[in-house]
């Protein structure tokens, strides 16, 4: 039997070893299976370098994915009338909800057909409350504001305007409702500093700051890896079959040097057979 072949010491050696390369192979395979949806690049260090707004973003202009989550600076005025606040948001697993208040950036330039004054307006995401109850009231006078700058979110179709708090941060949602020309997106406010003195949200206080973070970069499957992970698979899988082969082709010589000595006993028993029968004939 083959089992039995197979069990011999040094097909038995044979196996651990062929195990041995196998199990390299499936963990070079598992290797190139984690390259192949590694982050391809590391998020953007100059992300983090805050820039002025009126360099990164144009209002009224479409919002480039080079520019999402881009650290900025302005300075303007909130208006505290243009408040709303956006619900089911999350800080330090507590769901709450976001102050948005509309900012009036200086020095941005008019939009064709803009009504509202000043000219150009982005909402702002001025901190977290854990209630309704618990928005305060925008500061007043000249803001110099840090934050980050991130993409508007997808209106929520099904909602009536205006309400209390909504679903998603739209900037045109909040265009219709303020009634005012804005950038495509808004910020999410970081610093706030009135005549050098903070008046953004702190931890100690209701309005607790967002702090939020440039989103990781995209993973993208690389199929050359893919195809090597494979690779490696198909390899281990083939040691075995060698070593079974091996095995399999030392059995059948088994069987033919067993074949050849029955055979060749019989002929010598044919051989010796055969001058005896003749004797007695005589």
């Amino acid at each position: 039997m083959v089992l039995k072949t197979a069990l011999k010491p040094r097909w038995i050696a044979g196996l651990l070893f062929a195990l041995l390369v196998s199990t390299v192979f499936v963990l070079l395979s598992q290797w190139q299976f984690g390259r192949s949806t590694e982050q391809e690049k590391t998020p953007d260090s100059a992300l983090e370098s805050p820039r002025p707004l009126s360099e990164v973003l144009k209002p009224g202009s479409f919002f480039p994915s080079s520019v999402a989550d881009q650290m900025v600076t302005l300075t303007g005025h909130y208006d505290p009338s243009r408040q709303v606040l956006v619900k089911d948001r999350l800080l330090d697993g507590r769901s709450g909800f976001w102050v948005v208040t509309a900012f009036a950036v200086d020095g941005a330039p008019r939009l064709a057909g803009a009504k509202s004054t000043p000219a150009t307006w982005i909402p702002v995401a001025r901190g977290w409350i854990a209630s309704e109850d618990q928005a305060p009231r925008a500061p007043q006078g000249q803001i110099a504001l840090t934050g980050r700058l991130v993409p508007s979110e997808a209106p929520t179709v099904t909602q009536d305007l205006p309400q209390s708090s909504y679903a998603n941060l739209s900037v045109a949602e909040l265009i219709n409702v303020w009634d005012v020309s804005s950038y495509q997106g808004f910020v999410g406010a970081s610093q706030e500093k009135s005549a050098g003195q903070d008046v953004g949200a702190r931890d100690d206080s209701d309005l607790k700051p967002l702090r939020l973070k440039a989103a990781p970069p995209e993973q993208g499957v690389n199929w050359l890896n893919i195809f090597y992970a494979v690779e490696w698979v198909v390899f281990a899988g083939f040691a075995l079959f060698i070593w079974w082969r091996l095995v399999k082709d030392d059995y059948q010589r088994q069987l033919e040097a067993e074949e050849d000595e029955a055979l060749l006993a019989r002929h010598e028993s044919a051989s010796q057979n055969t001058p005896d029968d003749h004797r007695s004939s005589e």
